[in-house]
């Protein structure tokens, strides 16, 4: 099989990276997607940096084993600590993309001088990723950080949508500092799933930049850079989870308009 024909790996920590996969299988229909929903240990909001880094390189090493020409680590905290550990381990081995750079390139080109807010886990908030990259990539952007650590998890119980779920929502949202924003950044690959109620809470007078369709675009771009985007599709796109959730296999088909295998596969510890 041609390199352009092979695989491409998309890692979370659970259902969120399903918005980035859908977001793929639209633009890049002709691509085969292998999904890791890292479920056993969601979520890596409350990790360590460690514990996160080994989950990341276990992934990556199957996904390498898999033959996948390019892997996207569609989850903030994860892409914030384990990306950078994986980057220098395997990226002369496989093409490596995160949800974090390509929206700090965003911001850089619409939002140099405007005013935005950023949601995620304690993990992402607590590892200034958002904050360094900014002050490094579009200085001109004044960034408020919120960790919101209920979120996740909610949605992984499938607690969105509801009365439950605003009240939460909206108890973040309120505060001083997102009083002027002009954009929120969903810095949670799961926040997309309630994009519609935080839209509802600032009564869709702000931009809410959702890193899936961005990050989608991002990858395309990678691929023809070099050359391997694939002209048609071989094999159908594979779902693999570490510990079956019921939620998980709700969200496929919603996301997928379709039924969807889902297996389960333990990885390997590290050497």
């Amino acid at each position: 099989m041609s390199t352009s024909q092979n695989p491409i790996g998309i890692f979370d920590s659970g259902i969120g990276g399903l918005t980035v996969a859908h977001a793929v299988s639209k633009i890049l229909p002709d691509e085969q997607i292998i999904y890791f929903g890292d479920t056993a240990h969601l979520p890596y909001g409350d990790k360590s940096k460690d514990a996160i880094k080994d989950f990341t390189d276990r992934v990556c090493s199957y996904f390498i084993g898999r033959g996948c020409k390019a892997m996207v680590v569609a989850c903030n905290t994860a892409s914030a600590y384990g990306f950078p550990h994986i980057e220098k381990l395997y990226g002369d081995k496989i093409q490596l993309l995160n949800v974090i750079d390509p929206m700090i390139a965003l911001l850089s080109e619409n939002y140099n001088e405007a005013n935005v807010g950023v949601i995620g886990t304690k993990g992402t908030i607590n590892s200034r990723v958002y904050a360094r990259k900014v002050k490094q990539q579009s200085p001109g952007t004044k960034l408020s950080s919120q960790a919101t650590p209920l979120l996740a998890p909610m949605i992984e119980e499938g607690y969105y949508n509801n009365y439950i779920s605003k009240t939460i929502i909206n108890s973040y949202l309120d505060k001083k500092s997102f009083k002027n924003i002009e954009a929120l950044i969903l810095g949670c690959t799961h926040y997309p799933l309630i994009k519609k109620e935080i839209a509802e809470f600032y009564q869709r007078e702000i931009q809410i930049l959702d890193s899936s369709q961005i990050t989608a675009k991002a990858l395309k771009l990678l691929l023809e850079s070099k050359g391997i985007l694939s002209e048609s599709r071989v094999k159908e796109d594979e779902f693999f989870v570490s510990d079956y959730t019921s939620s998980f296999e709700h969200a496929t088909k919603q996301f997928f308009g379709k039924e969807i295998k889902l297996r389960k596969k333990k990885l390997n510890k590290l050497p």
